[in-house]
């Protein structure tokens, strides 16, 4: 499959280099991310500065790398959050049905689809301050709708299939049924969706750190440092260039890899790529 399927050998590879910073950012940044140097401000990329610094001086290469950590770390923490609670919600919402259907389906999932993500979370940040805790829950806040609804669906459709009334014919209970027989037959179209709902994770952590909503310096993160930059467009370019591809690259790694598991986790798919 990796051989008809470049694009997710790429995705792969930029994920794993993108993973090794995070985890070893200490070890790879040449510099201390928030360390001024006031007399090389703006300096170009060179042998000293391999990205060249910032306004502050300090060094772009250094900062690039810590910020993978952070935007990961957000990435992660706010997949998982919103999927456990989608699970949990869509999960009742489709096993039960009756009012808890309507309530959790038709009030509370449709008045959360109202109003766009990212605006719930720019109110959210807003009231509460800007802080590495108070980002993933504002971006868990909208982003559990789309997994509860995926959840619900794929619920609807197992619940009454034969071996769910084998299982509850013989006296399982309900937690049992869901855990062991509708859970593992419907984490296919999940594991997909969390792999593309990471690449918005780290694109809503980047648009929220560029309106200053993000983690407070002198934390680094790739959105402060493209709004760090906007002042410097045109004398220093670089300022945004790197900044800009390190987000975009670690977009495109998701969405590849999402792609990816998608062709391979849907057996129509993976025939016609394996003929």
């Amino acid at each position: 499959m990796l051989r008809r399927q470049p694009l997710a050998v790429i995705g792969l590879a930029l994920l794993i280099l993108f993973s090794v910073m995070a985890v070893f950012a200490p070890l790879l940044a040449p510099a201390d991310p928030s360390a001024l140097d006031l007399a090389h401000r703006l300096a170009p990329p060179s042998f000293a500065h391999w990205l060249g610094t910032d306004e502050l001086g300090r060094d772009i290469l250094s900062r690039v790398v810590w910020g993978a950590r952070l935007s990961l770390t957000v990435a992660v923490s706010v997949v998982a959050l919103s999927f456990v609670l989608g699970l949990i919600l869509g999960g009742l919402a489709g096993y039960y049905g009756g009012w808890i259907d309507v309530t959790v389906n038709t009030f509370l999932m449709n008045a959360f689809l109202s109003l766009p993500g990212i605006l719930l979370a720019i109110a959210f940040v807003a009231f509460l301050g800007p802080g590495l805790l108070n980002l993933i829950l504002a971006l868990s806040i909208g982003g559990w709708v789309g997994y509860a609804r995926l959840v619900r669906a794929q619920v609807l459709a197992v619940r009454e299939r034969e071996f769910v009334e084998a299982a509850r014919a013989i006296g399982a209970g309900d937690l049992r049924i869901f855990v062991r027989h509708i859970l593992p037959n419907i984490l296919q179209p999940l594991i997909v969706q969390a792999a593309i709902g990471m690449a918005g994770a780290v694109l809503a952590e980047a648009t929220l750190s560029f309106l200053g909503l993000g983690v407070p310096p002198p934390a680094a993160s790739w959105g402060t440092m493209l709004n760090d930059a906007r002042p410097f467009l045109f004398d220093a370019p670089h300022l945004v260039v790197f900044p800009a591809i390190a987000v975009m690259l670690c977009v495109l790694s998701f969405n590849f890899l999402g792609d990816a598991l998608r062709d391979y986790l849907d057996p129509r798919t993976r025939i016609a790529i394996a003929l």
